[in-house]
């Protein structure tokens, strides 16, 4: 059967997934009667809720007579690590682009991966039933940003097509019938190359692993594209490192190929296949998987390297335990080594006294999404404030700058360029205004963007877009502030009172309800003024003969504010903590008592 490998990239939410879910449809991958969730490659239950692919994930569908292996690869550059590994996988792309948008960072972000690679993209202006819809406008700038990325000849020369992935359709024309996806399909055959492996199926075998897996029942497995040879099942092969240091000699004892959403066992793999084999113990990503007789390991991509790193603590708080099951550093640890081992774009390390990790990756969403899948699995931890990851290059010390590109209503522009270019230390590069919308592109230090999300919502009403890929390194820009406003922090043990809280409003805004449990040390609401300040939230209202207690039920509370896990990661302070547990999320500081407290204070003068 003649074969096709290709991935599907684009920035995040221009719909990648929903347009991988109706090639599957339209090929025949499901019955007709056949249930299947929407977004059926977004399997992770995170994917879901936060409607972003994490996980890169390949299926393969068959279209008269040809097999087109398709990879789903993530949009945000948090999850780099996924993208630039499949790429090497595959021998071209399908680059999508919402018409109203136009190409955004994430798009230029694996779009140079891609280019860099030498693959030749097919474009796809998807969404272009939406009402603000501009695909010519859009098309315009996709041939801007591939010739700003230094596309061949070949890659500029790129065919397109207009299409609505949730409608179903795809044409070459924008007024054509808009039945199905057989232009699409057509194009892939046409204009991706057969797998050039193909050409070496007669050498010995060998394949470059790009993910790594666990199964419960067959254990560590390695998926790649076969780049030459033939393997049976059974067969004893090798495992090379990058430079060609031989790990280990293992004897294979399953391959899988990708067939719809399921993997199905077949008895040998060819050359120009994507395939997952187990069987090996050490082997993992980057390594070259081969025959006996080879020994030059296949080239790997290199990965750029973290960003930022965060502290991975065990709770020790009052409250620690009553959540979670999963309390001790023995088991963190066990953990986070497991996800460094499966996911190369994050490196983990142990600090002195053992009780906390550091866990560095590239930005605060893939820490949030790694944080949250251990709370569901029954963890609890103590996180510290994000800390930007520097480089010392001849006598230099260097910081990671990201280009930001910022959507808003010409209205809050002012405030958004004044936030970005001053204290927070970043450039502007471009801005440019079309209906009522400004964009602005600016390099920012990583560490001026921790904690801006929130206020940048705030300072939009929340109709803000901002978007940020890693882009250089840079000499460091000096200290920049951080939050200014102080911290209301408990004094007692116990749950919180309402009537204590009334009184406290007028000290500042509360992150607690009523009948919230609290401690000493716990940071329960934002000081309004630059200085921390500690405070009974526990101080009910003195009865006497006169008042009756049913007057307490008469007092009205603000809302509190209720953070999510990235926010309060991002809105603590270096001595500060986010006490993260199955059922919730509290902010405290690092040191609980008041006295140790001060003592620190002081001896850092």
């Amino acid at each position: 059967m003649d074969l096709r490998n290709i991935a599907i990239i684009a920035h995040v939410d221009h719909g990648k997934t929903t347009l991988v879910d109706e090639l599957l449809k339209q090929s025949g991958a499901f019955r007709e009667n056949q249930a299947v969730a929407e977004r059926a490659m977004d399997s992770n239950d995170i994917e879901r809720e936060r409607g972003i692919t994490i996980l890169a994930k390949a299926t393969s569908v068959e279209w008269r007579g040809m097999r087109i292996n398709i990879v789903d690869t993530p949009g945000h550059a948090d999850f780099g690590g996924e993208v630039e590994r499949i790429l090497s996988m595959v021998d071209g792309v399908v680059l999508l682009v919402d018409a109203a948008e136009g190409p955004m960072p994430q798009t230029k972000f694996v779009t140079s991966k891609a280019l860099a690679l030498g693959l030749r993209p097919i474009v796809v202006l998807n969404k272009v039933d939406k009402p603000d819809a501009e695909p010519d406008r859009a098309l315009n700038e996709v041939f801007d940003l591939f010739s700003s990325l230094d596309a061949d000849e070949d890659q500029l020369d790129f065919p397109h097509l207009y299409a609505s992935g949730r409608a179903g359709w795809a044409d070459a024309e924008l007024d054509g019938p808009r039945k199905d996806l057989t232009a699409l399909y057509q194009l892939i055959v046409n204009h991706v190359p057969r797998p050039r492996q193909i050409a070496h199926k007669n050498d010995d075998f060998s394949m470059l692993a790009t993910t790594l897996g666990a199964d419960p029942f067959i254990g560590r497995t390695l998926t790649g594209r076969v780049e030459s040879g033939h393997l049976r099942v059974g067969a004893t092969v090798q495992a090379l490192s990058r430079v060609g240091q031989k790990i280990e000699q293992f004897r294979v004892s399953k391959i899988q190929a990708f067939r719809g959403l399921s993997m199905q066992e077949i008895d040998e793999a060819s050359a120009g296949d994507i395939v997952t084999l187990a069987g090996m113990s050490k082997a993992t990503v980057a390594d070259t998987i081969c025959a006996l007789a080879v020994d030059v390991p296949l080239p790997a991509q290199p990965i750029d390297p973290p960003t930022i790193s965060v502290s991975f603590g065990i709770n020790n708080s009052p409250l620690a335990g009553r959540d979670g099951k999963k309390v001790q550093s023995r088991v963190i640890r066990e953990r986070l080594m497991r996800e460094a081992e499966t996911n190369v774009a994050i490196r983990v390390t142990d600090t002195p006294g053992g009780e906390a990790f550091d866990v560095a990756g590239r930005g605060e969403l893939q820490m949030g999404v790694l944080i949250e899948n251990m709370r569901r699995e029954g963890f609890e931890l103590s996180i510290s404030r994000p800390r930007v990851l520097l480089r010392e290059e001849d006598g230099k010390t260097l910081e990671p700058i990201e280009e930001v590109t910022i959507d808003v209503d010409d209205e809050y522009a002012g405030a958004v360029i004044e936030k970005i270019t001053g204290p927070r230390k970043g450039e502007m590069t471009d801005m440019r205004q079309t209906a009522g919308k400004t964009r602005i592109i600016a390099h920012v230090p990583s560490r001026g963007l921790i904690g801006y999300h929130g206020e940048f919502l705030t300072d939009t009403r929340g109709t803000g877009v901002l978007n940020r890929v890693f882009y250089t390194w840079a000499p460091h820009k000096g200290p920049i502030q951080g939050r200014r406003a102080g911290v209301l922090i408990s004094i007692e043990d116990g749950e919180a009172v309402a009537y204590a809280l009334w009184n406290l409003e007028e000290r500042g805004r509360l992150f607690i309800g009523p009948q919230e449990k609290v401690y000493q040390g716990m940071i329960i609401g934002e000081h309004s003024r630059e200085n921390d300040l500690e405070v009974n939230p526990l101080k009910g209202k003195k009865l006497t003969n006169v008042r009756a207690s049913g007057t307490d039920e008469a007092v009205r509370l603000t809302t509190h504010i209720q953070f999510t896990l990235e926010e309060a990661i991002a809105y603590i302070d270096d001595d500060e903590l986010v006490e993260v547990t199955p059922n919730a999320i509290r902010l405290r500081k690092r040191l609980l008592d008041p006295h140790e407290r001060k003592r620190q204070a002081r001896s850092s003068i």
